[in-house]
């Protein structure tokens, strides 16, 4: 017989919500409230005086041809990280799904990269390729390739990728692994006992029965590329060479800090804000159509 708790009143539930939703307003309400209003005010450099002036921080900003290359940049570091890092982790959580000796250390190992943060990936990262001591950069010259992030700017970008998918393949393994184990396995059994063939079972059976999951990952990882990546790039590039690596969040923080525009800044998160909204929205609209629960 199964038990509902039920409430007299509505006192204790609300006193249950009143955290999360005090925790909700203030950190996430309060300072979007507060970017929005920003985002329609000019401060002079020395920030003693104020003035309202409507959407002319949009009009400047969209006049601005380093805006659009941040755009282009975000597009295609985003679109770059999400297939690679959703590919690479289902194919390493195809692979732990079998029986085979060390699995466990197999999945722990997979699983650490996870657990340091992205600043800290981005040293790790920057140390291996960096042009003149990095061991990596060693190999790449040793085999005849001309490695220089610090100049080329289309090496910048493959590097913070690679660091970005590195951080991220372990968050989309766990929940890749979670749903192969979650598939029954009479299921694969079956499809095999009528003569199909592995990757005929996996692109007919376990991938459809796996699009709940990619779907959830897809969200996630749309939302950690376009935030999640700063401290990846402020530490490996810093948004160089010549802005060939400034992404739309990274933009942000440099206008908004090192050029000390703060009108303009805000204007630019709050565009943000409604791109990386659309985009949810899109995904839930049309993709999830296709999704098998």
């Amino acid at each position: 017989m199964n038990k509902t708790a039920t409430f007299k009143g509505y006192l204790i539930p609300a006193l249950l919500l009143a955290p999360q939703l005090a925790i909700t307003l203030v950190f996430f309400y309060w300072p979007a409230s507060q970017a929005v209003w920003q985002s329609f005010l000019v401060q002079d450099a020395f920030g003693t005086s104020t003035e309202f002036v409507w959407f002319e921080n949009y009009k400047e900003l969209f006049s601005k041809p380093d805006y659009y290359k941040a755009l282009w940049n975000t597009l295609v570091f985003s679109t770059l990280v999400t297939s690679f890092s959703l590919s690479i982790a289902l194919l390493l959580a195809v692979m732990a799904d079998r029986q085979i000796r060390g699995y466990q250390v197999y999945t722990t190992l997979l699983i650490w990269p996870y657990a340091v943060a992205p600043a800290i990936a981005g040293v790790l990262w920057m140390f291996m390729f960096n042009p003149s001591l990095g061991i990596m950069a060693k190999g790449l010259r040793s085999v005849g390739y001309d490695w220089n992030p610090l100049l080329n700017g289309n090496q910048a970008m493959g590097l913070v990728v690679m660091a970005a998918v590195w951080k991220q393949v372990s968050y989309n393994f766990l929940f890749f692994l979670a749903g192969l184990q979650a598939i029954p396995k009479s299921v694969i059994e079956a499809a095999t006992i009528d003569g199909a063939r592995p990757l005929r079972r996996f692109w007919t059976i376990v991938f459809p029965l796996l699009s709940p999951t990619t779907f959830f990952l897809l969200v996630v990882n749309v939302v950690y590329v376009f935030f999640d990546t700063f401290g990846i790039i402020d530490t490996i590039t810093g948004g160089g060479p010549s802005k060939a690596t400034e992404t739309l969040v990274y933009k942000v923080y440099s206008d908004g800090k090192g050029g000390a525009d703060l009108g303009g800044s805000a204007a630019q998160s709050v565009i943000l804000l409604f791109i990386v909204v659309a985009l949810t929205a899109v995904q839930f609209k049309y993709i999830e159509r296709k999704v098998t629960y």
